[in-house]
């Protein structure tokens, strides 16, 4: 299993070899021209430029590669989980070709940016995430009864918002997969567990989700996050945990229960809780880049923050730590693979690359080709239903950061970001409380809302679940599920 760790960073440095090899020939057409990190809240070289230009006709390879990963698994099965990293390149490919032929050095940037602020940062914290959850074994003789399933789904959307949705959900997926290893309807299980541990659990700090982070990073009080946040994660999380509960009470019922338990009965214990330092490790690496304002250098015309290659390295140290000193039985009592991993790699590959284009319409606000819909949004209501839509199929970090500008450009023009917050605060609470919520909640639409959701998917199927297909999962669970509980959510805080 430790020769694996290799193969995985091999996987991830080939992954990024485009975007090492664009950022080498931009470099060569515009030597020492620099793309500042969105991700990290300091704003984007392109200042919407190359988003002004984009028709929505370029959006149409990312819409491709997401009908490949709805339809392909069902239509052509065997076909798919062969070939679906060929797949992810080939949309890739359908929309970097005609991208960099007819943008040059601009395309580049937007490619190289994309990869190295993002992607590779991305994949590196579910990568540390995903190994040190591995290495926790949570024993007992936990059984997938309604209550107990009730309360691991309530403890992991607790932790969600000091450990960050990712933390929680790869600690937590193991468990709830063993406790329900006898029940014959599980899918429910996975499906909620999306919906509040990989998603509303980590409304209530900046350490919960990206854009909680980014929100604190521009200067929003790390506690307003809790305070604000609070009754609306109550109202969403508590009205989800009471419909599982039935749901799930209905489903246990018509199973007949659960058979009788054979053999000893085994006490509640955690092996490998040394991981939990390394965990913590990670949480404090994340937060300390936020939080350090280090300098900058430029590797092949991108700029990047010395506090932020040195929170990867962290990270890539707790995995590697937690891979030397946690016994492989304890890993083989997980379950552990990298089958999953490997999975959302080479997919998201595809999608970061496809997703540049309506990041960068996005970016361009109302003088890029959605300023339409942009210019419409006036009130909390449509701030929560607008950021969160656009957040369950694109990246919530610059949704979130995007809405949260237009606050501030409409309310307080030419105010500093320092002064603009705390008065958007004190007078337009709502407003940023809009955005907040419809980031954070709505990622729970689709698979590919929020980090995590893909991963506890794939690793559900790797334990022999039959999860729902992409839109399968929208159309049987989020719509009927997610969507009258926001309708609520905006009844009770976003309207009057």
């Amino acid at each position: 299993m430790r020769r694996a760790l290799p193969s995985l960073l091999v996987l991830i440095a080939v992954l990024s070899l485009p975007a090492l090899a664009a950022s080498g020939a931009a470099a060569a057409q515009e030597a020492g021209h620099p793309v500042a990190s969105v991700a990290a809240g300091h704003g984007d070289g392109h200042g919407g430029h190359l988003g002004e230009e984009l028709s929505l006709l370029w959006v149409l390879p990312f819409a491709g590669i997401l009908l490949s990963i709805a339809v392909l698994p069902l239509a052509a099965p065997h076909f798919w989980h062969g070939h679906y990293p060929k797949v992810s390149f080939a949309w890739a490919a359908v929309l970097a070709v005609p991208f960099l032929l007819m943008f040059g050095h601009e395309a580049w940037h937007a490619i190289v940016h994309i990869y190295l602020i993002d992607y590779i940062p991305f994949i590196i914290l579910l990568w540390g995430l995903f190994t040190v959850a591995g290495g926790i074994v949570v024993r007992g003789s936990l059984r997938g009864t309604p209550g107990m399933n009730t309360l691991l789904l309530l403890i992991g959307t607790l932790m969600a918002s000091w450990v960050g949705t990712t933390g929680a959900a790869m600690v937590m997926i193991r468990p709830v997969l063993r406790a329900n290893a006898e029940r014959k309807n599980k899918v429910h299980v996975i499906v909620f567990f999306i919906f509040l541990v990989a998603n509303i659990g980590g409304s209530l700090t900046p350490l919960g989700d990206p854009p909680l982070f980014l929100g604190f990073l521009h200067g929003v009080p790390f506690f307003w996050t809790t305070s604000a946040m609070f009754l609306p994660m109550l109202l969403a999380a508590g009205t989800l945990l009471v419909v599982f509960y039935v749901i799930d009470l209905v489903f246990y019922r018509r199973e007949g229960g659960l058979p009788e338990h054979e053999g000893e009965t085994v006490r509640f214990q955690i092996a490998g809780w040394h991981n939990f330092f390394f965990l913590g490790g990670i949480v404090g690496a994340v937060l300390m880049s936020g939080i350090w304002e280090s300098g900058a250098f430029t590797v092949l015309g991108t700029e990047l923050r010395y506090a932020d290659v040195l929170r990867d390295l962290l990270i890539v140290l707790m995995g590697a730590l937690s891979l030397r000193t946690t016994r492989v039985a304890l890993r083989r009592e997980n379950e552990f693979g990298w089958g999953p991993i490997a999975e959302v790699a080479y997919l998201f590959a595809g999608i970061f690359m496809t997703i540049v284009p309506a990041l960068e319409i996005l970016k361009a606000g109302e003088h890029g080709a959605l300023a339409g819909l942009i210019r419409t949004v006036e009130h909390p209501w449509q701030y929560f239903w607008i950021t969160g839509g656009l957040s369950s199929f694109l990246d919530n970090a610059p949704t979130y950061l995007t809405f949260f500008n237009l606050q501030l450009g409409r309310f307080f023009p030419g105010m500093p970001e320092a002064e603009a917050v705390h008065a958007l605060i004190a007078d337009y609470h709502t407003y940023l409380l809009a955005v907040a919520a419809g980031a954070v909640f709505m990622g729970a639409n689709t698979y590919i809302g929020n980090a995590p959701n893909f991963m506890v998917k794939s690793i559900a199927e790797e334990a022999g679940i039959a999860m729902p297909s992409f839109f399968g999962y929208i159309l049987k669970w989020s719509l009927p599920v997610l969507v009258p509980v926001f309708v609520l959510v905006t009844l009770v805080f976003f309207l009057g």
